[in-house]
């Protein structure tokens, strides 16, 4: 079992891969890890995470009170949503913040990442959506981040970034990866014509292996209400799994404003 000092030095050395992978900028991004029901630690506010030491590192309580500074070093400004995290998902153990240049970019598009075109991002991921834009440092960003927590291990946050968490550090700065990874090859086929999906079957056959390998998580292989009913998972309905009742058909005013709206653009 790691000690604190161990943990704290991983804490950086994951703080300087996301800077190296240009997933922040400047001072961007934020890391923390669980100690115990009331111990945190997490990096510092005003930091660049390329360049932390150990003593960089802040201890925090359940509220995000400080426990241990050194010198001027201040907790992340973003505690607050990697507390609610906690709070909500006690599996948790490592919450990773960071601004990634194509999930940021899809975020600040508002394309959620719900597209099924490669079997790991499927099979691990599952579905990405994008929690509503909050002010920065304030508890919108958490109550927006609320609505998704216990149903993805993963959330684009709109206008301003992606957060992953999961059972350790590594496993949460790896679905980081995974993220970014994934939006850059759905932004890439975009650009040649538009990616090729799986069908709801090769979908289902994918959830399927997720299931007999008993990954860890929150992902549509368990939780989504479409697929429990035999429906298309929230790989095709876009933003099905987190519990909301979608209406399964487009209103009649709904439909005569589009139509409208066409018939303008095409001059008729």
């Amino acid at each position: 079992m790691q000690n604190e000092y161990e943990i704290k030095k991983e804490i950086c050395d994951i703080g300087r891969r996301i800077y190296n992978r240009n997933m922040v900028a400047a001072n961007d991004g934020n890391i923390s890890v669980k100690l115990n029901d009331n111990e945190f630690l997490c990096t510092p506010t005003g930091v660049s995470k390329g360049f932390m030491t150990p003593e960089y590192i802040c201890k925090v309580d359940a509220q995000g009170n400080v426990i241990q500074a050194n010198g001027n070093f201040k907790p992340s400004s973003e505690i607050k949503m990697h507390m609610r995290v906690y709070q909500e998902r006690p599996d948790v153990r490592s919450v990773v913040h960071a601004h990634p240049v194509y999930a940021t970019s899809f975020a600040i598009a508002g394309i959620p990442l719900t597209q099924p075109i490669m079997p790991e991002a499927v099979i691990a991921l599952g579905c990405v959506p994008i929690a509503k834009y909050g002010r920065p440092s304030t508890m919108e960003i958490p109550d927006a981040v609320s609505e998704y927590v216990q149903y993805f291990d993963a959330v684009l946050l709109e206008n301003h970034g992606a957060l992953t968490y999961s059972d350790s550090l590594l496993s949460a700065y790896l679905k980081m990866e995974s993220v970014e990874f994934y939006a850059q090859l759905l932004y890439q086929s975009r650009l040649l014509g538009g990616p090729k999906e799986f069908t709801p079957q090769q979908v289902e056959d994918l959830y399927e292996i997720r299931r007999q390998f008993g990954m860890k998580g929150r992902h549509p292989a368990n939780l989504c209400p479409n697929a429990k009913e035999g429906k298309p998972s929230c790989h095709t309905c876009g933003n099905g799994c987190h519990g909301k009742k979608e209406s399964s058909s487009i209103s009649p005013e709904l439909l005569a404003e589009v139509t409208r709206k066409v018939l303008e653009q095409m001059g008729r």
